[in-house]
């Protein structure tokens, strides 16, 4: 059986999975790794969006996006 997922689904999947593993990251953090609360949520906190600029396959935000906007930039000073 083989599930047809438009990329538009695709995008939001991924970031509900980002959203799930940050927090399940926290609640390891917070319960089994006895880090007080505070820490293991400013912890979580930054674990998904860092999980996304990482992404290669993201481009609106990220390392792609950053060599993107430099590539339009060059491209850009070139036609003027």
């Amino acid at each position: 059986m083989k599930i047809k997922i438009d990329e538009t689904k695709k995008k939001m999947l991924k970031s509900y999975l980002r959203a799930v593993i940050a927090s399940a990251f926290v609640l390891v953090l917070a319960l089994v790794a006895d880090v007080k609360p505070e820490i293991a949520v400013l912890l979580g906190a930054l674990l998904a969006p860092g999980a996304k600029y990482i992404d290669p396959s993201e481009t609106d935000f990220g390392i792609i996006a950053e060599k993107s906007m430099a590539q339009l930039k060059k491209t850009k000073k070139k036609a003027e």
